[in-house]
């Protein structure tokens, strides 16, 4: 390799340290603090100067407006938030990214190595897991530093070389194109604060003039903007969308002001500090707080022109369509978790559904209602299939054991409630469709008795989406002795049609058979559904047995003993 694709590889390499750093400093901080974070915030919504502190509080902490702007997005696709609160938070968080620029905007890359070795001797700590989470904080601003160290050295030696200053000079010719070129790259990079961070380096050592590094800053912070409008939730209740881009305007406005007024701007800024580097940074910190000073006055009156301009609107939502699995939201693992708890009630709710339209079709011999019923089950799958996509996407290393706990509680309900809804679709209705067609139906009392175990079985499935929610174990274990009582259900079923055979009694033994199947399927509907439910609950307590068999000289077990099967 020439020494020119290695020094690119070099500088490459720099900056993904860069961003690795401000990463591991986000996920540390979430970690922590992830379900505080969240309480403060939603206390914080009282008012818009609550609202203001805290999103600075919680961006400074986090290092990332965009995390902060999709806590408010999540909260306000549950309605918790109205409009005006979260444009409050959103101008507080363009305000807390500055507080790191500011820290880093000193020359303390000497002490990275400190950093890293505090933070690696906290990590190191076994047992304490919020010290092991800090840890990772303190590593990661040692990599930041290390980072911007190591983009100076970098770019030293290149300073004069023709084609960096013609490139350069290009996007100097205008503050416009400038600024156009500094929202381009804090939206790839998804960071205003890496991308200012690189800037200062930028105008540290003269590649950029420093007019142009201004400029570069208003963009930086235009384009970090850009993201949470293309991520935010879309759907009736708009208010994230609503806010995602009103933030998005107040800084546009901001910089058709501020943009033509650099030549002004930038001597006043070398006179305060000569420091081209604390420049960049002290620009950056006077631009949002100029934009929060302007705007939280007048933040009634803009959220009333942005509901005008957005009004709600209300589509049926095609139901195989996951609603609430926000994509943004994985780089948070708490409010993924959250979204796809959310997306597994839907689950509950269409099974549920299912139960309701089967006992209507079994009641009315409607096939045509059966084959509706059935393109439900299709809608599970495809729930399931987007919420296990969903889970698996979550990076692995901002999940807390808890975190770990939950994400393995909804696989195994979300599975169990696909595989109950296989068993409604694929085994009890397509054998009544078969029997129906052949003019062979349940009798009055076979239809009675279907209807009361269908009864018990929505029951069952409504506790097991609270026992899913809460965790209760009293809950769980009334929940797992259903299966003794859908046992005994099938076994007498079983039991009477066996007998009306050793009778010679032939008359109905079709229809007899055609409830016994319906019988064996809703009990493997119920096993699904308590083995979703109740069993992660009091498999943690050590609660189940590997086996139904008992040792010979153990006493029989109670009827409403759980079993692990």
């Amino acid at each position: 390799m020439d020494d020119a694709t290695l020094t690119l590889i070099d500088l490459l390499g720099t900056v993904a340290l860069l961003l690795w750093g401000v990463h591991m400093v986000q996920s540390g901080i979430q970690r922590a603090y992830g379900p505080n974070l969240r309480r403060g915030l939603a206390r914080a919504f009282d008012n818009r100067l609550k609202a203001f502190a805290a999103g600075l509080g919680v961006t400074a902490l986090l290092q990332s407006s965009t995390a902060t702007g999709l806590m408010v997005s999540a909260f306000a696709a549950e309605g918790w938030v109205d409009l005006v609160p979260a444009l409050a938070v959103m101008l507080g968080a363009n305000v807390g990214t500055t507080l790191v620029v500011q820290l880093l905007s000193f020359d303390v890359a000497r002490i990275s190595p400190l950093f890293i070795l505090i933070g690696v001797m906290m990590f190191r700590r076994q047992g304490a897991t919020r010290t092991r989470d800090l840890g990772r904080v303190v590593i990661g601003l040692g990599l930041i530093l290390l980072a911007l160290g190591r983009l100076l050295v970098i770019i030293t030696p290149y300073e004069d070389i023709p084609s960096l200053r013609l490139l350069l000079g290009a996007i100097a010719t205008t503050p416009f194109i400038a600024m156009l070129f500094g929202a381009a790259m804090s939206w790839a990079a998804h960071s205003s604060v890496a991308n200012v961070l690189l800037i200062m380096s930028f105008a540290t050592k003269g590649v950029v003039s420093y007019d142009t590094a201004l400029a570069l800053v208003i963009g930086a912070n235009v384009g970090s903007a850009f993201n949470p409008v293309l991520e935010a939730p879309s759907g009736g209740n708009r208010t994230g969308k609503q806010a995602a881009i009103g933030n998005l305007l107040n800084r546009l406005i901001g910089a058709v002001v501020v943009l033509p007024l650099i030549p002004q701007i930038g001597p006043l800024l070398v006179n305060l500090d000569p420091s081209l580097g604390r420049g960049v940074a002290n620009f950056h910190t006077f631009f949002n707080l100029a934009l929060a000073a302007l705007f939280l006055p007048l933040l009634s009156p803009f959220a009333s022109l942005l509901r005008h301009w957005m009004p709600p609107h209300f589509e049926v939502p095609d139901p195989s369509q996951p609603i609430y699995l926000d994509p943004a939201a994985r780089e948070m693992a708490p409010i993924a978790l959250g979204c796809a708890t959310r997306e597994t009630l839907r689950m509950v709710d269409i099974l549920d559904e299912m139960l309701l339209e089967t006992r209507a079709a079994l009641q009315t011999n409607d096939r045509q209602k059966i084959g509706e019923t059935r393109r439900m089950g299709d809608h599970l799958d495809a729930l399931n299939t987007a919420i296990q996509s969903y889970l698996t996407a979550i990076d692995p290393e901002s999940l807390t054991e808890d975190d770990d706990k939950k994400l393995a509680a909804i696989l195994a309900f979300t599975t169990n409630l696909d595989h109950a809804g296989n068993t409604l679709d694929r085994n009890m209705l397509a054998t009544a469709n078969k029997q129906f067609k052949r003019g062979q139906t349940l009798s009055a009392e076979g239809k009675a008795a279907i209807d009361s175990v269908l009864d018990r079985l929505s029951q069952n499935l409504r506790a097991a989406a609270t026992i899913f929610m809460t965790g209760d174990v009293r809950a769980a274990r009334v929940l797992a002795s259903e299966k003794t009582i859908f046992r005994d259900i099938e076994a007498k079923a079983m039991d009477a049609h066996f007998q009306q055979l050793r009778n010679n009694k032939t008359d109905g033994v079709e229809t007899r058979t055609l409830y016994l199947d319906l019988i064996r399927n809703l009990k493997s509907v119920n096993d699904r559904i308590v083995a979703g439910a109740a069993y992660p609950v009091l498999e943690d307590l050590g609660e189940l047995r590997i086996t139904r068999l008992r040792p010979k000289s153990a006493a029989p077990p109670e009827n409403n003993e759980p079993d692990g099967h």
